[in-house]
């Protein structure tokens, strides 16, 4: 199951808390599971007011465990591909929400848990979360959204992790820039919060152009990026949100000034 915890912000908007839980499975993705992800992300997805998310796992013992092997060891050339196109969608369900989706990370991130979060656009992990592709050794490779892991930590350490199987730990995994921040436990959602004040600080229609652009980056050449973000800037325009922001902060500036300050 899953649970969805709107909180209505006072810089404007909702922000999402979206829980995983299958926490008696280590939080584990099976069919059920999954189609549930994908059509709760739609109906995000459609919200105009929402401003971001923040995706976790159920408990303290893991983030997502990885697919149900009980699922897995069932499968055959049939039905392989139903379930892992099934895997895909999960993950790709948060990476094209329209706004940022920040993961959440506790415990045993493994597998299509580390795809997911893979797809999310920011990592907080708590300093007891643990990291892995163990894939090869249930005789599966890693696939889907194992492809976005070269743009994080590189086809090095992407080959360590497929290949061996072996898990590394959050200090590691800051260290690879695969997550952007580590907290203790009991800090962990103060952390979080961090980033997510910082995100909505910006503007709404801006932090959505942002995100789409980035996601195209990722899928076009430089110079159709670099043309892609001039049709983007002038997009922006579309609000008023450019000129009632910019001038806010030359008001701003101005006073500033007036106080004597350089």
């Amino acid at each position: 199951m899953i649970g969805i915890e709107r909180e209505e912000r006072p810089e404007g908007g909702a922000l999402v808390r979206f829980t995983i839980d299958n926490a008696a499975k280590l939080n584990s993705l099976n069919r059920a599971l999954m189609r549930e992800i994908v059509e709760a992300a739609k109906v995000l997805a459609d919200d105009p007011e929402l401003r971001l998310v923040v995706v976790t796992g159920a408990g303290e013992r893991s983030f997502v465990g990885g697919a149900d092997l009980n699922e897995i060891a069932g499968l055959d050339r049939d039905s392989a591909r139903e379930f892992i196109s099934l895997v895909h969608a999960c993950c790709d369900a948060f990476r094209r929400l329209p706004v940022p989706v920040i993961a959440r990370i506790d415990g045993y991130t493994l597998g299509a848990g580390l795809e997911l979060a893979a797809a999310c656009d920011l990592r907080v992990a708590s300093e007891s979360a643990v990291f892995g592709m163990p894939e090869v050794r249930v005789g599966i490779p890693s696939v889907v959204e194992a492809a976005l892991l070269p743009q994080l930590i590189g086809y090095g350490r992407t080959r360590r992790l497929l290949l061996t199987g072996v898990t590394i730990d959050a200090e590691e995994a800051l260290a690879w820039a695969l997550i952007d921040a580590i907290a203790p436990p009991d800090r962990l959602d103060a952390v979080v919060e961090r980033f997510a004040a910082a995100i909505l600080a910006g503007g709404p229609h801006a932090i959505r152009l942002q995100k789409r652009l980035i996601r195209d980056w990722e899928d076009l050449s430089a110079t159709a990026g670099i043309a892609r973000g001039i049709d983007t800037f002038v997009e922006a325009f579309e609000t008023d949100e450019p000129g009632r922001m910019a001038g806010a902060q030359l008001a701003a500036m101005r006073r500033r000034r007036g106080n004597g300050a350089a």
